[in-house]
C-alpha cells in the first residue's frame, strides 16, 4: 500500500529543554484508519502540530503522500485537514462564512466554497443554522462545525484530535458513522482520543506514544490479541438456575438474570454459550465488561488503573 504518512527520527525540544519527541518513527498507509494514543504529555499534540506544519521540528523528516514537508510545505498543507481539540473559530462569525473563509486559505473560489459548504453543513445537520453565529451553537454542533471546516478543502488525510470530547453518546455515534463512511471512500484518517473504545471501534492500526517515544505500533487486531482474558456480561430474559456447571470458564452471578464470565484467551464464547444451552440456560445478550484496549494501554505505559 502507498504510504500516507512517513516519519523518521522526529525530535522536538522546546525552549525550556523539554524533549517532547525523542526520535519517533511512524508509518500510516494510505486509506488507513489509524489511532495515535498516549496519555497527557506523551507527545501526541506535538506530533500532530509538526505533521500539520503548525510547529517546527528540531530534527527528523516528515513525508506526506511522498512529499517532503520541508520542500513542499504548501502542497502538504492542502493534503491535510485538521480538526483540533479546542474550538478555534471566530464565535461572532456565521457558520457558513467560517467554512467559506477557511476554503479561501486553500485557494478555493468563493463560489466553489459555497457549494462545498452546503454539502458539508447538510451532512452535519447544520444547514438550517448556516446564518447563525458560531457562539450560539451547542457543544455538539460546534464539534460538527469543526469537522466540516477540516473537510472544506477535500483533504486526502484527515487528522482528528479528540474529535468527540464532551459530546453526548448519540452525537458521538453519528460522527463515528460519518468517519467510517469517509474512510470507506478512501480518506486516510488519523485519530487521537481518550475514549479508548472509540479507537477500538474505528481504527485498524495503532501507535502508542509514551514520554515522547513510540512504544508500540501494530494492527489493532494483533494488539488486542495480547489480552490474556476477556470479561463478558451474559444476560438472559429468563431467571438463571441456582447451579451452573462451568468446566471451561469461571463466572460470577450478578443478579437473577445475568452472569459475569471470565474467558481465557483460548476459550471461545460460542463454547460457553453451547455449554450453558445444554444446561437449559438461554442467553439473549452478550456484552463486554471491560475495555480491552484500555487494559493493554495501562499495561504498556505502566500506568496504574
Amino acid at each position: 500500500m502507498p504510504v500516507a504518512l512517513s516519519i523518521h527520527g522526529l525530535k522536538k525540544t522546546y525552549a525550556n529543554q523539554l524533549d517532547a519527541l525523542k526520535g519517533i518513527d511512524l508509518y500510516v498507509e494510505q486509506g488507513d484508519f489509524f489511532a495515535l494514543l498516549g496519555s497527557n504529555g506523551a507527545g501526541k499534540t506535538t506530533a500532530i502540530g509538526i505533521i500539520c506544519g503548525l510547529l517546527n521540528k528540531t530534527s527528523g523528516s516528515v513525508e506526506i503522500l511522498g512529499l517532503n514537508q520541508d520542500t513542499n510545505a504548501n502542497k502538504v498543507k492542502r493534503l491535510i485537514g485538521l480538526m483540533p481539540q479546542e474550538f478555534n473559530f471566530n464565535p461572532f462569525e456565521p457558520i457558513e462564512e467560517i467554512l467559506i473563509n477557511q476554503a479561501g486559505y486553500h485557494g478555493i473560489t468563493r463560489a466553489d466554497a459555497r457549494i462545498q459548504s452546503e454539502i458539508l453543513l447538510k451532512k452535519m445537520q447544520l444547514w438550517g443554522k448556516r446564518f447563525d453565529m458560531a457562539k450560539s451553537l451547542s457543544g455538539g454542533m460546534k464539534r460538527r462545525l469543526m469537522l466540516a471546516r477540516a473537510l472544506i478543502h477535500q483533504p486526502q488525510i484527515l487528522i482528528l484530535d479528540e474529535p468527540t470530547a464532551g459530546v453526548d453518546v448519540e452525537i458521538r455515534r453519528s460522527m463515528w458513522l460519518y468517519l467510517k463512511e469517509l474512510n470507506s471512500q478512501g480518506m486516510t484518517i488519523i485519530l487521537t482520543t481518550h475514549y479508548l473504545e472509540e479507537a477500538e471501534s474505528l481504527c485498524r492500526h495503532i501507535a502508542i506514544l509514551d514520554e515522547g517515544l513510540v512504544i508500540e505500533q501494530t494492527s489493532m487486531k494483533k494488539l488486542l490479541s495480547k489480552v490474556d482474558q476477556q470479561v463478558l456480561i451474559l444476560e438472559s430474559s429468563d431467571e438463571l438456575p441456582k447451579e451452573i456447571t462451568a468446566n471451561n470458564f469461571s463466572y460470577e452471578r450478578l443478579d437473577d438474570n445475568s452472569l459475569q464470565v471470565v474467558l481465557e484467551s483460548k476459550t471461545n464464547i460460542t463454547d460457553v454459550l453451547q455449554a450453558l444451552a445444554k444446561q437449559g440456560v438461554s442467553i439473549d445478550h452478550v456484552r463486554s465488561a471491560q475495555n480491552r484496549l484500555e487494559t493493554l494501554f495501562l499495561c504498556l505505559t505502566n500506568k496504574d488503573a
